[in-house]
């Protein structure tokens, strides 16, 4: 933040206010890690796997909670008394929807194990386990909370519990219905994301000095770039000073790929300044419209450049991984080639990020089809 505002200052591109560069790094908080994924072997590399997703899964989560707390505040006179009003709301929301999301999936364990209706019956199981993930999801949005935490949450607990007590057919039934949905949401977002960079009307305010937003995008992309490796380094230090084996310690290499892998910034990042800097998906203010166009330039360019340059990027840092061409699946959308060795074995691993990965992938389509009903009235 303090970086962001010494540059805009100079650039003289209008006036924002505390909250909205606070509302920035929050934006920008919010990765896609998904390219990653597909390039990495979990076989081979689990701990770094494990690493990558769950980073990736949780850091849209914790924007998302963080971006809302800071919209509940009026953070133009910031004192002792209000940080601690924003922490405490910070910790509340990432809290309530942790438990909100684990008692839905209990929930939904003990209605298929114990309740007649909820057993011996595919379709029931099946109807059962789907609509109890969306329940979860809409009970944290009449609460307030965040509801990409909690279809998290309630996924991996309904791995471990709901998954297990469905008959073999409903099982399949319901990694198949998933990996579906998943891959349709997932459509469903790269058309929203391209709809947002023809959006003509904000372009049209920075058209006067292209230069200008060239330049906030680029110090955008150079302040998360260095954001970036000022945490996962650090962090990755200390954390191997707690390991004592050689093998669980994060090397240098995997620091590097897990650096790489959250620079890709997605649809999260997008919604969130359009809900920052428009109202009702409309703006009349330049800078805003220039907040928007260079998310939308941050977004395509590290999709575009650094999704093409990761393949090659891990083969040099990880050359162990020779047969990197069978590493990617035939269905790149598929929450099936995405599990998380070091939670679990076989398949109730694999239904949790069924759940999880889908229903989260599902939530930012219809976020971004409330977004884009707005401005293309």
């Amino acid at each position: 933040m303090p970086g962001a505002m010494h540059f805009f200052h100079k650039f003289n591109i209008g006036s924002l206010k505390i909250g909205d560069y606070l509302a920035l790094g929050a934006i920008f908080s919010a990765t896609d890690s998904v390219c990653t994924l597909q390039v990495l072997n979990q076989d081979e590399t689990p701990l770094l796997y494990s690493l990558v997703f769950g980073e990736g899964v949780v850091n849209d989560a914790t924007s998302v909670v963080l971006f809302n707390a800071i919209q509940s505040f009026d953070l133009s006179h910031i004192n002792t008394s209000t940080a601690l009003q924003f922490i405490g709301n910070f910790l509340y929301l990432f809290a309530a929807s942790t438990i909100l999301g684990v008692v839905a999936g209990l929930l939904s364990a003990y209605v298929i194990k114990k309740l007649y209706f909820g057993r011996h019956s595919t379709d029931r199981e099946v109807a059962l386990m789907i609509l109890m993930a969306y329940l979860s999801y809409i009970l944290s949005e009449l609460f307030y909370l965040s509801a990409i935490l909690t279809v998290f949450f309630c996924g991996i607990v309904m791995s471990h519990y709901t998954w297990h007590n469905v008959t073999e057919s409903s099982r399949v039934t319901t990694k198949h219905t998933f990996a579906t949905l998943s891959f349709v949401a997932e459509i469903f977002i790269f058309l929203y994301v391209g709809m947002d960079a023809l959006d003509i009307e904000k372009w049209r305010f920075v058209s006067d000095s292209p230069g200008k937003s060239i330049a906030v995008s680029s110090i955008l992309l150079a302040l998360v770039l260095v954001g970036r490796a000022a945490f996962v380094f650090p962090l990755s230090f200390l954390t191997n000073l707690t390991k004592k084996s050689p093998s669980d310690k994060i090397s240098l290499k995997q620091q590097v790929t897990i650096w790489w892998a959250g620079l890709m910034r997605g649809s999260v990042s997008m919604a969130l300044a359009y809900n920052q800097f428009t109202r009702s998906g409309h703006t009349d203010l330049r800078a805003n419209a220039i907040m928007i166009t260079s998310t939308i330039t941050v977004v395509l360019f590290s999709t575009v450049v650094f999704g093409l340059m990761t393949k090659p990027l891990v083969r040099i840092l990880l050359p162990s991984s020779k047969h990197i061409g069978s590493m990617i699946s035939s269905e790149p959308s598929s929450p099936k080639s995405i599990t998380v060795p070091l939670l679990s074995n076989g398949q109730d691993s694999e239904v949790w990020i069924e759940i999880g990965f889908s229903v989260h992938l599902f939530i930012h389509s219809r976020i971004w089809g409330v977004v884009t009903a707005f401005y293309t009235r």
